[in-house]
């Protein structure tokens, strides 16, 4: 990417109602990506906005009664009230209501039209008015809209067309040629895929007799302007085009336009075709993000299925919604949202490692050494080792940006987290303390407070406010660690020592839920099978044939969080991840290990055993250990393997 800027752009949303999730994560990516340009020093413009012209618009307006201008006028505030609250950091907020962009609009319809790339024509087809547009007979499925499914209606009219159709060849050029510019691959195939049918050219025109909203076609005072013609114009009229020279230069072509995959044709056939007639360079990117599914199914205002962001935004948090938004999808595919797959990401990630990790290092330090972060002594080959992996966070978020794979850097950040909760069990400051080892001491709690300074400037683009509460503990000012940069993070320097750690209630307190009831049990038990005789040999336990080894499934898995539970001196309660799937244990480990001792162990599991109730607590699973006499060990996994990987 050329890092002489970065310049990321949402699709400009429609004030016919409220914002959904959908709406919230396009903008919480763009946001995060342009914190991050910028604190890799990148001169970065972000752009948002609202489209507010079109019959959709219009339409909305009438069932309220409303002049359709008022009406935009009143519903825009819920996106600006709804990115205040998200900590949306756009520096530009586009209206296409705007004199300034309307008037553009114009002048390139005008511009076009001169030289012969617009001209009239009768046009009969067949129009949705949810996606306003026109499809021709062979373009329908089943009678009905090809992009939303709606029923479309036959108009015969007269309209102006933009000749779009010239340019067909040149794009699937174009396309084939340049490899980054629709992301991901696949959603290029999809254009090619269009392209390679017969391209019509664009009506741009609505008569003011069906449509009055929109802007008036300079030429044709009859006529308004398609609302995608004016809508994907804002792009370059936000940023000085026919305006301001210098800006325009300074800023185009855009690093990314991010959009949903509903909106792939307008921004990857339209757009580019757009800008070849009017001798503009090309955006650099047009990625295609998936959408967010209630468990496989698309939300839907008629399903009832919807995701309201304010409301997770006040029931949990801002940085923790951001924050699972960006972790939990991979940008190109579609993802689940589910309240439940949200509490398990808070509380493993966020709750379980961060928070750990902080309270840890806060409570020793406070508690051994005054709460002053110390000088480092000599390293020791586990604080290299540490040190080396946040370091390795460094490089994987920045290519992660890149790639525009922000969920795999955010794991590569979250393992350095977990990496420093696994320093902490071996390097064990707790024991330091207690034999008066003050120099040891010193070392392995600066160590583990610098791995969380850089850690947090890290998350900073994605949970500013956390992680600048983050940073207050460590002792920075509120202002002066939000100004911390991702840049400076490769030029070494010590910058916690002396400084004054400041205790907190708690970075992310764990969200409580309530446990499944037991189903009762029947009142008249079936009596149990009489036993099979058993087949044995001397010095061997019971045999058992190769088919009934291969009906127990062994799975690595990593310890995400352990804790005692009351009343029962020999469990432990453990929560474990398995692969991509969270699971809860009851183990009989508490004579032997402390809770803190087992956090980020990859240890071996029966996954496949029936879930049992132990002390109330249910055990998804067993987890497999080895005991000799009083002594008793974990099995666990030699060198680095994922978790979910099958043993056997």
């Amino acid at each position: 990417m050329n890092q002489n800027h970065f310049y990321v752009t949402t699709p400009i949303y429609y004030v016919n109602d409220k914002p959904h999730i959908g709406h919230a994560y396009t903008t919480i990516l763009a946001d995060v990506l342009a914190r991050y340009y910028r604190s890799l020093n990148v001169p970065t413009f972000f752009l948002t906005g609202t489209d507010e012209h079109g019959q959709k618009v219009q339409k909305a307006a009438e069932a309220r009664r409303m002049a359709p201008q008022a009406h935009c006028d009143e519903t825009v505030v819920r996106f600006q009230e709804l990115w205040r609250k998200l900590g949306i950091t756009n520096d530009k907020f586009i209206r296409t209501t705007d004199a300034a962009h309307k008037a553009v609009v114009q002048e390139v319809l005008q511009d076009l039209y001169d030289r012969g790339e617009i001209y009239k024509a009768e046009y009969t087809g067949w129009y949705c008015v949810g996606d306003e547009r026109f499809f021709t007979e062979k373009d329908l499925v089943d009678g009905k809209c090809p992009e939303c499914g709606r029923e479309v209606t036959r108009i015969v009219e007269s309209n102006y067309f933009f000749r779009m159709s010239k340019y067909q060849q040149w794009l699937i050029d174009y396309i084939e040629t340049h490899p980054d510019f629709i992301q991901p691959a696949f959603r290029a195939n999809e254009t090619l895929g269009f392209l390679r049918k017969e391209l019509s050219d664009l009506c741009i025109s609505r008569p003011k007799s069906r449509l009055s909203w929109g802007i008036e076609l300079p030429f044709d005072r009859d006529y308004v302007c398609y609302v995608w013609f004016d809508a994907l114009l804002n792009y370059v009229s936000a940023v000085g085009y026919r305006r301001d020279p210098a800006m325009f230069e300074k800023w185009w072509p855009a690093s990314y336009h991010l959009i949903g995959k509903d909106i792939l044709t307008t921004h990857s056939v339209y757009w580019p075709t757009m800008l070849k007639a009017m001798d503009l360079p090309l955006p650099r990117t047009i990625f295609a993000h998936g959408w967010w599914l209630t468990g496989n199914t698309k939300m839907s205002k008629s399903l009832g299925n919807v995701v309201n962001p304010m409301e997770m935004v006040e029931k949990y948090g801002v940085d923790a919604f951001r924050y699972f938004l960006l972790a939990e999808m991979a940008p190109g595919q579609d993802a689940s949202f589910t309240e439940e797959a949200f509490i398990a990401r808070y509380n493993s990630d966020l709750a379980n490692d961060l928070g750990n990790l902080l309270s840890r290092v806060l409570k020793l330090t406070l508690r051994h050494l005054q709460g002053v972060i110390p000088p480092a002594g000599p390293l020791q080959e586990e604080d290299r080792e540490l040190l080396q992996t946040v370091s390795a966070a460094v490089d994987a978020m920045e290519q992660a940006l890149h790639a525009m794979k922000c969920d795999q850097g955010l794991a590569a950040v979250l393992n350095a987290v977990r990496a420093g909760n696994r320093y902490l069990e071996k390097t064990a400051p707790w024991t330091l303390a207690k034999r008066g080892d003050t120099e040891r001491l010193q070392t392995v709690l600066h160590t583990a407070a610098e791995a969380l300074r850089q850690i947090a400037i890290l998350l900073l683009p994605v949970m500013p406010g956390k992680m600048t509460a983050l940073g207050e503990a460590l002792g920075f000012g509120a202002e002066e660690f939000a100004a911390q940069r991702i840049a400076e993070l490769r030029q070494g320097g010590d910058f916690v020592s002396g400084r004054t750690m400041r205790d907190t209630d708690g970075l992310f307190p764990r969200i409580q839920t309530e446990e499944k009831t037991q189903k009762p049990a029947s009142s008249t038990p079936a009596p149990a099978p009489a036993p099979k005789p058993k087949t044995v040999l001397p010095g061997v336990a019971d045999l058992i044939t190769i088919d009934d080894f291969f009906k127990t499934q062994l799975r690595t898995a990593e310890i995400l969080a352990a804790e005692k539970i009351d009343g029962a001196d020999k469990l432990l309660k453990l929560k474990i991840r398995m692969g991509d799937e969270e699971r809860q244990l009851v183990a009989g480990i508490a004579r032997y290990y402390a809770p803190e001792a087992v956090i980020g162990k990859h240890i071996v599991v029966v996954a496949n055993l029936k879930p049992a109730k132990i002390r109330g607590i249910e055990s998804q699973g067993m987890l497999l250990a080895a005991k000799i006499g009083q002594d008793l060990k974990l099995i666990t996994v030699d060198g680095e393997i994922a978790s979910g990987a099958s043993v056997g």
